[in-house]
């Protein structure tokens, strides 16, 4: 293992996170904290406790969860996008570099810059509304394996992608929909049965299902299969990537 290498990657992608650091960091917190403020203050203080937890509170895990989904696949497409676009990846790929270092070198980074985001967004919530953590590790555990396995769906998109209009389509047009309609501002029961059974289709149901659990020990569907589905996706982005840099999918001229 070339540990210098993947330092080398990492560090590079770190280093433009902090020169950009209004819109890799600051910008997506005050984003979070413009929904706290109309969601959880205005909306929030006229509606009742879901599964005896306040409103305001309720939404955390879902918008923690909104911005970590999007910032794990714009930090680890752009990241890997950009050497593609400037021909640089072509010096990548023929240095003594594994594939593996590199996918650790920009997924790790990618999800260091989320889960700093998802922290943030963390300590922002204090400051709107109070909060507990019933499980921390297994918050910790779940804001991890989703920052990984959506740096690495990331990584794929860089790869996939032929313009900077395509970085967006995924995040814009799948991911968003589907985390709003997966539970982030309310609980899958409020619906009514037939929707019920349409939302479990959705796969973000489980993920913010899952992370909400381990806030407050209430979820929409077994802590298991959540678990189940974020470590099945993982593995299927670890397939993915493998089979990228085994054929050569994107990368080669």
């Amino acid at each position: 293992m070339n540990v210098h290498a993947i330092l080398a990657i990492y560090r590079f992608e770190m280093a433009r996170t902090f020169r950009t650091l209004a819109e890799s960091i600051v910008s997506p917190v005050l984003s979070t904290s413009l929904y706290f403020v109309v969601f959880g203050a205005a909306i929030g203080s006229r509606m009742g406790d879901i599964d005896g937890v306040g409103y305001g509170a309720f939404i955390i895990p879902g918008l923690i969860m909104l911005s970590l989904l999007n910032e794990s696949i714009s930090n680890a497409s752009f990241g890997i996008y950009m050497p593609k676009w400037s021909g640089t990846i072509y010096e990548l790929l023929s240095a003594p570099v594994s594939y593996v270092e590199v996918v650790i070198g920009y997924v790790g980074a990618a999800t260091t810059k989320s889960v700093m985001v998802g922290f943030l967004i963390l300590l922002t919530a204090r400051v709107f509304v109070p909060y507990e953590i019933a499980h921390p590790v297994w918050m910790l555990c779940f804001l991890l394996l989703t920052a990984v396995s959506f740096s690495l769906f990331g990584f794929i998109i860089g790869l996939w992608a032929d313009d900077f209009q395509k970085l967006q389509v995924i995040p814009l047009m799948v991911i968003t929909p589907l985390t709003f309609l997966g539970g982030a501002f309310y609980s899958i029961s409020m619906l009514p049965p037939v929707w019920q059974k349409i939302t479990l289709f959705n796969p973000v149901v489980y993920l913010i299902s899952g992370f909400r659990w381990s806030f407050y020990g209430v979820s929409d569907v077994n802590v298991a299969v959540s678990v189940g589905a974020i470590l099945g996706f993982l593995a299927l982005c670890l397939v993915a990537v493998w089979w990228i840099f085994r054929t050569g999918w994107k990368l080669k001229a």
